[in-house]
């Protein structure tokens, strides 16, 4: 592993944008921070930090870094894309979009069609020995909620030439069109109280965002730009806080009315224009920094397994939280000063078990050697959306109550564990069946 990490730092070619890789496992390592931190679990349940402390959540200002990442895939979708067509000039559009989804598709689903089956056998057997109860059933229903971020992703990836198209047409002002969307749709969500339409920011506000990342792959962000962005996006954010009705987390908290996460809102949307101006802020001396040879070996090894990381980190937290019970280690009141005292312990412990993890699993997130050689568009494209409802809809049901046949709704539509994961693994075989 370190020798193959030393030859890929070493063969970067110097046109890599090498803080694009770096805003993209730092921002899922902040996202698994967070969740760790945030955790507040005692023998009686799981609750959250930020609910017990209020005060802390102006933190998510910080940590909610979602908006970063999508950012950033929005940059590399316009790339790989753009290389795509320029390598196959003689192929069909068609060919191309199937080609495309499945290279960029292939190192996201394959570790989570890992983490899906291996999670769901799990959930099967302990249900079946007449388990789920305490802090196991709690975990069978919580270890799947950050695929939301993978159902959102698949989204991005499948709509990326279309919008890369519009960008292409109008730069700036596709932008503002998406933005502008989503301005509408909390103006009928909150003024006009129309039902459901707030649904819709699902698309728009993160679309906006990833639409960001395919300005910054034309250098149409710099200083200036950055500048406005960050500074404008911090105004409107706390002003819509202020003012509207926008809760202060910039993460989901339970029992509120509003959330700005579920679906996103506009004061979402501003905290990610405050978040992309600010890291383009810090570009060049992050590329300074990244010159450094055993700087860049760090990035392109937490590249290599981010991913897994991040699909396992809840997983071994919750088996932190397990073995301590088991051992009988008391697990003080959230936010006391022994809490506060255990946190540095809880951390160590669950980086050491997610490293673990990763170790076991880390081969499923290399790509398959084989290059896509043909394809067909509307397989790929309904692979594509399968993948994603099965992803989400797996996010809110969880694993929890599968003898059971515990449901969720899925616009509208009550889903299940089973079939959830039988729509992400049809899903998956039909984007490779079209991208072959």
């Amino acid at each position: 592993m370190g020798s193959s990490v030393r030859e890929l730092a070493g063969a970067t070619p110097a046109t890599r944008d090498r803080y694009v890789d770096l805003l993209r496992v730092g921002s899922l390592g902040a996202v698994v921070l967070g969740h760790w931190l945030m955790a507040a679990v005692t023998p009686d349940g799981v609750g959250n930090l930020l609910a017990v402390v209020p005060a802390l959540q102006p933190l998510t200002w910080l940590l909610q870094v979602m908006p970063v990442f999508f950012f950033v895939g929005g940059f590399s979708h316009a790339l790989s894309y753009r290389s795509l067509l320029r390598k196959r000039p003689e192929g069909s559009e068609d060919s191309v979009y199937s080609a495309f989804l499945r290279a960029r598709l292939q190192r996201l689903l394959r570790p989570t069609m890992v983490f899906v089956l291996v999670w769901g056998a799990a959930a099967l057997l302990v249900q079946l020995l007449g388990g789920g109860g305490g802090l196991t059933g709690v975990t069978l229903r919580m270890v799947t909620q950050p695929l939301w971020f993978i159902g959102i992703y698949l989204a991005m990836v499948a709509f990326t030439p279309p919008l890369l198209r519009l960008h292409e047409r109008y730069g700036w002002g596709a932008f503002a069109g998406l933005a502008g969307a989503a301005v509408a749709v909390d103006v009928l969500r909150f003024a006009a109280g129309v039902p459901y339409v707030e649904f819709l920011n699902f698309a728009f506000v993160w679309l906006a965002v990833h639409q960001l990342g395919f300005l910054r792959a034309d250098g149409r962000i710099r200083l200036r730009r950055a500048a406005l962005l960050a500074g404008g996006g911090l105004i409107a954010a706390t002003a819509l806080v202020a003012l509207g009705p926008y809760p202060l987390s910039m993460v989901g908290m339970p029992g509120e009315k509003v959330s700005n996460m579920a679906p996103p809102t506009l004061a979402l949307l501003a905290h990610g224009l405050w978040l992309v101006g600010a890291v383009e802020l810090l570009r060049a001396p992050a590329a300074r920094l990244l010159e450094r040879p055993r700087v860049w070996r760090t990035v392109v090894a937490a590249n290599g397994v981010a991913m897994t990381a991040f699909l396992w980190h809840l997983t071994a937290m919750f088996g932190v939280y397990g073995a301590l019970l088991a051992l009988d280690v008391d697990l003080p009141e959230p936010a006391s000063a022994a809490w506060w005292t255990q946190v540095p312990l809880r951390l160590a412990l669950a980086a050491a078990l997610t490293a673990a993890l990763v170790a076991a699993f880390r081969t499923f997130e290399r790509p398959a050697a084989s290059a896509p050689v043909q394809g067909h568009g509307p397989l790929a494209a309904l692979g594509a959306t399968l993948c994603l409802l099965g992803v989400l809809g797996l996010s809110m049901v969880g694993f929890g109550g599968l003898l059971d046949g515990r449901t969720a709704l899925l616009i509208a539509i009550p889903v299940s564990a089973p079939a959830a994961v039988a729509m992400t693994l049809g899903g998956w075989l039909l984007v490779e069946r079209a991208g072959r």
